[in-house]
């Protein structure tokens, strides 16, 4: 596992709805491998979640029943991409939503993960304070990043936010003029009062 921030698998799920909690699962994966930067690998599977989605989440996704029936399952996919993302630090947008459908689906199948997770929501939040909002398809427009995909389709929202993410580290490193950024240092940052944002990326580059 690299303490690098453009380093990570950046991850997004389309569900049958808003928490596992409440019995729902996911039906689809989207993942791209982010080395220095650059996409160097991808991942992407719908899955059978064993019962029918409803009308709304086919229209929130273009994700229909009859495109799920013969997939295979939440556990065969998800022990997949578990081989896929390795050891790797992990960056979703929104992540809380996401590392609860991963942590559920993980824990069905006895499987856990090293890397430690990233909101890029969060941290975008601190970065672009005066971004509109902070939704992936606004960020896209304010860090004037061409988007390369349909919105709430799995692998589209992981390139996008992958995208996203590298953009933020380059903002970072030419604003604030540092050569590195760690992991760490990011997940510190998502954490961090907006008005100290600052204080605390300059406090990197005396370091």
């Amino acid at each position: 596992m690299k303490d690098n921030a453009n380093t990570v698998v950046v991850l997004d799920f389309e569900t049958t709805g808003l928490s596992p909690n409440y019995g729902d699962r996911a039906i689809e994966i989207g993942a791209v491998i982010l080395e220095n930067g650059t996409i160097v690998d991808r991942f992407q599977k719908l899955m059978n979640p064993g019962r029918p989605i409803d009308s709304f989440i086919e229209q929130y996704t273009n994700i229909t029943n009859a495109m799920l029936v013969d997939q295979n399952s939440c556990e065969e996919v998800m022990t997949e991409f578990s081989d896929f993302m390795g050891d790797y630090n992990l960056i979703a947008h929104n992540a809380s939503f996401d590392k609860r459908f991963l942590d559920a689906e993980f824990r069905r199948i006895n499987k856990n993960y090293p890397g430690k997770f990233c909101c890029s929501m969060l941290v975008a939040r601190r970065v672009y304070q005066n971004a509109p909002n902070h939704k992936l398809a606004t960020l896209m427009s304010h860090a004037n990043i061409t988007p390369t995909g349909d919105f709430h389709r799995a692998l589209a929202d992981a390139e996008m936010t992958a995208l996203l993410w590298a953009k933020i580290i380059a903002d970072i490193k030419e604003k604030y003029d540092i050569m590195h950024v760690p992991f760490s240092s990011l997940v510190k940052l998502s954490k961090t009062n907006k008005k100290l944002v600052d204080k605390y990326l300059y406090s990197l580059t005396e370091k």
